[in-house]
């Protein structure tokens, strides 16, 4: 069975002999590893293995589903390619981003040595918290909004992705729709690489913080899978932490942003509707982030409990977000409430970024 560890390396192949192998040379470098022999379930873990060896037997499925490209993969085979794997085998690897094709048992030393520095390079990319609403209406962005600006507060790098296109914008939502930059829209046929000084210089920033959102006009557009890996592939190497909002209708673009999740937040009120309505989110979700915890609003311990509704859906509890009776003015009015220190909001959004980057908190 997979290990629950995303920060462990990842070996990806359906061949017992294969695996073998590398499990011997993972226990030769004294590292634990997470093991998965289908490519449609490694999205979960893909994102932040330290190290990925995929098997020449998946790195052909693996390519076609084209995952985020990998700083730190590697495709392994335990005999000489033919030259009809040789032409299949390399451009395949290269599509996952892997820096080389090794061939066992030629390549044991050099294989063990990348499984043992694999621990070294966890951490170099942003930490992405991506948050989604149990149901429409539930808070999703406000509370994306919140943790992105205690992020800021903390003196993390943070940037805010808006990937919600049937959303209200929450460059809307933070009272500053009217700041100039760049929108969605302009990326929308953008490929391949982008440094990320040049595009947070393009974009909004509201309250000292880059947001990618949407212009107020033109019909609804979803954002091409292409255009999201550019942006994520800049701001997770620009960034300490990178929010996203993400639409309950999981299109290919919010599909690019989970395979990249570090950590991922159902927020829902707590009404029995509403966790029905989540129920339907959940196995899409957990086939896709190896972190996912709940977060459930205005909860009375008499009628349904945070607990109830946690131990009903079987997440993890991140908060208890009791309700705000300002919010609903604050709102109407254009004001921020993500600002107020005496907010709830703000209370879970700084202890939770606390809690989930303290090092980075600490050094920032």
């Amino acid at each position: 069975m997979p290990s629950t560890s995303s920060a462990r390396p990842l070996f990806l192949t359906d061949d017992p002999a294969l695996l073998d192998d590398l499990l011997r040379l993972a226990a030769a470098a004294n590292v634990d590893v997470t093991v998965v022999s289908s490519a449609a379930r490694s999205s979960r873990y893909w994102a932040q293995a330290p190290l990925v060896v995929v098997g020449t037997d998946l790195v052909g499925v693996l390519a076609r589903a084209e995952p985020p490209r990998h700083a730190h993969a590697v495709v392994v085979s335990r005999t000489p390619l033919s030259p009809a794997l040789d032409f299949s085998v390399y451009p395949d690897a290269m599509r996952i981003g892997a820096r080389d094709v090794l061939v066992l048992p030629d390549a044991e030393q050099q294989l063990v040595a990348l499984l043992t520095e694999s621990t070294d390079h966890a951490g170099e990319e942003a930490l992405v918290v991506s948050v989604i609403g149990g149901r429409g209406g539930a808070g999703a962005s406000l509370l994306a909004a919140a943790l992105a600006l205690a992020g800021h507060r903390a003196g993390l790098r943070t940037a805010l992705v808006d990937a919600d296109p049937l959303g209200g914008g929450l460059d809307i939502l933070l009272g500053a729709e009217h700041v100039p930059g760049s929108r969605w829209e302009e990326f929308s046929n953008r490929q391949g690489r982008m440094l990320w000084p040049a595009l947070r210089d393009s974009l909004p920033h509201i309250h000292g913080l880059p947001v990618v959102t949407w212009t107020r006009h033109g019909p609804y557009a979803p954002i091409p899978p292409q255009a999201m890996r550019t942006v994520l592939h800049a701001a997770t190497r620009g960034c300490q932490m990178l929010v996203v909002d993400l639409p309950r209708a999981l299109d290919a673009a919010a599909e690019e942003v989970l395979r990249r999740t570090t950590v991922a937040l159902m927020i829902l009120p707590a009404e029995v509707s509403a966790v029905v309505a989540a129920e339907r989110l959940l196995p899409a979700l957990r086939d896709s982030v190896a972190d996912l915890r709940l977060v459930v609003r205005g909860a009375t311990p008499d009628i349904l409990s945070a607990e109830s509704v946690a131990s009903s859906l079987k997440l993890p509890l991140a908060g208890d977000l009791p309700d705000d009776t300002e919010l609903p003015r604050l709102l109407d009015q254009g004001e921020l409430p993500t600002r107020r220190t005496r907010s709830p909001l703000v209370a879970f959004s700084e202890a939770f970024v606390a809690h989930l980057c303290p090092e980075r908190v600490r050094s920032a």
